[in-house]
């Protein structure tokens, strides 16, 4: 078994499916308001707070571009479709957080999402009380990838970062545990692992099962 007291989860693309459903929604906005190549800055967003994900479209399509009007109805459109535990798990979650718990490990939550949604969306899946601490993106003032948001897990949890595990999609957020001094593993969702990525990781894994394997140390 590897040597480790903690693992900290990003929630969007690891916990949940979330951040498909969410490029689903984009791409049916895009589609009613004539909205070109979302796809791509959409991506850029992954793993990064409310403000910076304004910045980065607004540097997309100008200042002028109605972001705000545009996020509502975005946001409502996910509500409606996925609220109320409708929002898919990614295979495994429920096996790695119980294999944490029976052996011993903390176990941390760092998204970048507003706390509100996170705890309403854990709690609705029924896995709230397998974390010891979740850190969101509104008690940070810099998000990912900056370290901030994973050194705050951390400390809440009483682990030192070299001593804990960060499970990432994104490439903001392998960024930001590799700066905070955590040992990142990659579990890529709607990209692929690059060679940057595949750098500052300390594995790149294919799903949540085989995470399992690595941290018992049969990978």
């Amino acid at each position: 078994m590897k040597d480790y007291d903690a693992v900290v989860f990003d929630m969007d693309g690891v916990i949940f499916d979330s951040e498909r459903a969410t490029l689903q929604c984009w791409l049916e906005l895009a589609d009613k308001y004539g909205i070109q190549g979302i796809e791509k800055p959409y991506l850029a967003c992954t793993g990064t707070n409310a403000a910076k994900t304004r910045q980065i479209m607004l540097d997309a399509y100008g200042e002028d571009f109605p972001y705000d009007t545009y996020a509502t109805e975005a946001s409502r459109m996910f509500h409606e479709k996925y609220d109320g535990g409708r929002l898919p798990m990614k295979p495994g979650v429920c096996e790695i957080l119980n294999y944490l718990k029976s052996n011993g490990r903390k176990i941390a939550l760092a998204s970048s999402t507003r706390r509100q949604t996170v705890i309403a969306q854990l709690t609705d899946a029924s896995i709230i009380d397998f974390f010891d601490e979740v850190v969101t993106g509104d008690m940070v003032t810099k998000s990912k990838p900056e370290p901030d948001i994973f050194l705050l897990a951390c400390e809440r949890i009483d682990v030192e970062p070299n001593r804990a595990y960060a499970i990432e999609d994104s490439y903001n957020g392998i960024r930001a545990a590799h700066r905070g001094g955590l040992r990142p593993i990659m579990v890529p969702d709607l990209r692929p692992a690059d060679d940057e990525m595949r750098a500052l990781s300390e594995a790149v894994l294919d799903n949540l099962e085989e995470v399992i394997r690595y941290l018992s140390g049969n990978d």
